[in-house]
């Protein structure tokens, strides 16, 4: 025989810590200055014990807020935007804000889909997490609540924007190749069109450059695949330049290279130290050997962004809004050995 359980009740909860229904309900909204803290835990020790769960559209109706926040990314693996996600997640938990995530798939008319779908769920606010971090249009003036965009800033100077540094990462690497002695370095990047490859060179041979150094052969572009770093190996190592280090553009295309660089006889990292971006843990943990690789810390960056919506939910922080999350290296076993 199926038993079916009666759904608890507000008034079930107000009856059992010997409160009124309104006191129960102000109780489990946090009203303070109207419910004393004793009146406060007891309704909310009864509440979990009887298993109440509030009914989020009154709740609403109370409060003005859903407990509800959209996430909109244009990363198709979730390389950055899963991350990024838990991190908000991690920081919206302690307010119990449930985040719906949305792939927009780089396509505009998804992305307004989703957009449309979530105003009309009344979502207290927004992240919106770009697949690149090139600036991208801002979405803030289509939708009636806060924004916040995470690893790729909106175009707007007015948004509120949690960004990475790639400047940064790429001084990290070439000061950890010279740290180690290596003085022949190489680069192979990716897309020239995507301004995190510019940037990572300019932060590379600027610190080279304080060194009276220069890369020892010009930085090779083309697409972020292992395809492109096993070639591009091929071209450096068989070229006329002395080679003792290489840095990958990205964690695929450093797979690439490490697999070309092995098959031509050269050992890692002891002939060549190699290193890398994303710290993307598939390719760099389980490597062979593991890859040293700038980590962009997407958790962080999920932690700020929603902090920063939290604070925009409240009107307490500034139009144009700018953060920076610092990247950090990671050493493993390809530069440094065992």
């Amino acid at each position: 025989m199926e038993i079916h359980r009666k759904r608890v009740t507000l008034r079930d909860v107000a009856a059992t810590a010997g409160v009124s229904p309104s006191t129960a309900s102000k109780a489990l909204n946090g009203r303070r200055g109207q419910v004393s803290e004793a009146t406060q835990a007891r309704v909310r020790h009864v509440a979990e014990d009887l298993g109440f769960t509030p009914n989020a559209l009154a709740q609403a109706m109370h409060t003005t807020r859903t407990g509800t926040v959209g996430l909109i990314t244009d990363d198709l693996e979730g390389r950055f935007s899963l991350p990024i996600l838990m991190g908000a997640e991690d920081t919206f938990g302690a307010d119990r804000t449930s985040v719906f995530l949305c792939d927009g798939r780089g396509d505009p008319i998804r992305e307004s889909h989703h957009l449309r779908a979530l105003v009309s769920r009344q979502v207290d606010g927004l992240i919106v997490v770009g697949a690149r971090p090139d600036t991208r249009p801002s979405v803030s003036h289509r939708v009636p609540m806060p924004v916040v965009y995470a690893y790729a800033a909106s175009e707007d100077d007015n948004d509120h924007c949690v960004t990475t540094d790639n400047v940064r990462a790429g001084e990290l690497v070439a000061e950890h190749m010279l740290a180690l002695g290596r003085r022949n370095i190489a680069h192979i990047s990716g897309d020239p069109a995507y301004s995190a490859a510019q940037e990572r060179v300019e932060g590379i041979t600027s610190v080279l450059a304080e060194h009276n150094l220069n890369l020892t052969a010009r930085p090779l572009f083309g697409s972020w695949t292992e395809t492109w770093g096993r070639a591009a190996a091929r071209v450096l190592m068989e070229g006329d330049h002395p080679v003792d280090a290489i840095i990958g553009g990205s964690d695929r295309i450093t797979r690439g290279i490490i697999e070309t660089v092995k098959a031509m006889g050269y050992r890692i990292p002891e002939d060549i130290a190699v290193a890398s971006f994303d710290n993307w843990d598939p390719l760099v943990s389980g490597g062979q050997p593991p890859v040293t690789s700038v980590d962009f810390r997407f958790k962080e960056i999920g932690r700020r962004a929603a902090r920063l919506l939290s604070l925009a939910l409240d009107s307490a922080v500034p139009e144009g809004s700018r953060e920076v999350v610092e990247p950090q290296l990671v050493i493993r076993e390809s530069s440094v050995g065992l």
